[in-house]
């Protein structure tokens, strides 16, 4: 990761974690536990993405998402759904040889 990366993520995370401390629920949760005789702790994971952005137009950027397939289900899957108390009512039977 590049130093703007870095510095972006330590950013964000840096602004999430004064968020969390400023929130009077948080605070209220800390202070029931100090109350019950605990001191509590909090910590966050977060996983942060970057990608570079393409102008509009500009071959290369993220392509548009293929057409869904419509769902197909056999025999057994619409026990199983039945069983669940799922109506497939709206869904097609296919043959399947798995």
């Amino acid at each position: 990761m590049d130093d703007t990366m870095s510095r972006l993520a330590r950013e964000l995370a840096d602004a999430v974690a004064a968020a969390v401390a400023a929130d009077p629920q948080v605070e209220a949760c800390r202070e029931r536990a100090r109350a019950a005789g605990y001191e509590m702790r909090v910590s966050l994971e977060a996983v942060v993405g970057f990608a570079p952005r393409q102008a509009p137009g500009e071959a290369g950027g993220v392509q548009a998402a293929a057409p869904r397939k419509a769902l197909e289900i056999n025999q057994n899957d619409r026990r199983f759904l039945k069983s669940l108390r799922i109506s497939p009512d709206t869904v097609e039977e296919v043959e399947r040889n798995d």
